[in-house]
């Protein structure tokens, strides 16, 4: 089945290949919190605070950190299921809000949720959940069109077509969820913990459908889990976050050999190893987050750090990248160009 049969709607790519399919600048959402008093000011969970990236066209941007570091928060600014507080998102060249309206964004930007039940009407039919996008989208042919996408994940519509989500195993739903997202005809799908919910053997199929999709019809992702190990499978680059901020992004091979931030090195200690002589004999990371309401100052990755130095305490570092012209980014005193800071910090990170 060919990209242009199933998908004959996707927008036209309006600033080449060089141009960033997205951009997000300085993208901030804070949310109140009932009640609460801080300083004589009304308190607020910083959720997202001052995040910026890029996706390139065709990529695949995994990201990556722990629960309530503000992943899923980022990803439903992207999509517009809730409103930033301050930021710019540009799609292809578009700033959301100014030339590009909240309705065409989403014709182009598609999400695949993590709990593959929840994100189903129980009411409608798998054809029917499907074909309601592009149905109320004006697109041509919403029947025909979830049929033939059904048919490319893996579901016959005759066995499936007027089958209800409750009748239907996880793996199955979520590949109806993939389903729906494509039936838009998008550039850029953002998967926020689309296969945790899965055991291997389907998380594997999954991955793969995932991958040829890619390859089939020109789409970019945006990958959100907490699985180390499927990020790097399915991703280009990574970006890691900590307590609403970007600590380190970098191509995926070389944040595998090298994590040039503390947060990113104790990440990736974590991982569990299945070399039974290779055992962790302390934690990586001591300590629990601090209070997104009122997280530490300069550094905020500083209380939990065993490289921290008084300049972490006070200045809060900048991304920038390690080297003239690299592509590995760090957000961490340790490595800012032409600093003061101690050599022997940056030799353990090396």
């Amino acid at each position: 089945m060919s990209v242009t049969e199933t998908l004959p709607d996707t927008a036209p790519d309006k600033g080449g290949p060089a141009q960033p399919l997205l951009i997000v600048r300085d993208l901030q959402k804070y949310f109140p919190v009932r009640g609460g008093i801080l300083g004589g000011r009304k308190a607020v969970v910083q959720a997202v605070d001052g995040v910026s990236f890029e996706v390139k066209k065709g990529e695949t941007l995994g990201i990556v950190g722990e629960s309530g570091c503000g992943k899923s928060t980022t990803a439903r600014l992207l999509i517009g299921l809730i409103d930033k507080d301050r930021g710019e998102i540009i799609y292809d060249g578009q700033d959301l809000g100014g030339t590009l309206s909240l309705r065409d964004l989403r014709r182009g930007v598609q999400m695949v949720f993590q709990d593959s039940y929840a994100s189903l009407n129980p009411r409608l039919t798998i054809e029917e959940s499907i074909a309601f996008g592009a149905r109320i989208q004006g697109l041509p042919d919403p029947v025909g069109r979830a049929r033939r996408l059904m048919e490319r994940v893996g579901l016959s519509p005759d066995r499936f077509a007027q089958r209800y989500p409750h009748e239907v195993s996880g793996g199955q739903r979520q590949r109806i969820n993939i389903a729906r997202a494509l039936a838009m005809s998008p550039r850029l799908v953002v998967l926020d913990e689309a296969v945790s919910a899965l055991d291997k053997s389907v998380e594997a199929q999954v991955l793969n459908l995932l991958a040829d999709l890619r390859r089939e019809f020109g789409l970019t992702y945006i990958f959100i889990s907490h699985d180390l190990n499927v990020v790097r499978y399915i991703s280009d680059r990574i970006l890691v976050m900590y307590l609403g901020e970007v600590v380190e992004v970098a191509p995926v091979d070389q944040i595998w050999s090298r994590q040039a931030h503390p947060y990113t090195r104790s990440l990736f200690s974590a991982m569990p190893s299945m070399d039974p002589d290779n055992r962790t004999l302390e934690p990586p990371l001591s300590g629990d987050p601090p209070n997104p309401i009122n997280p530490p100052s300069g550094c905020r990755f500083h209380t939990r750090c065993r490289l921290a130095e008084s300049a972490c305490k006070t200045r809060v570092p900048t991304l920038r990248p390690l080297s003239v012209g690299s592509e590995h980014l760090a957000a961490c005193h340790l490595h800012d160009l032409g600093s003061g800071h101690s050599k022997a910090g940056k030799d353990v990170l090396a």
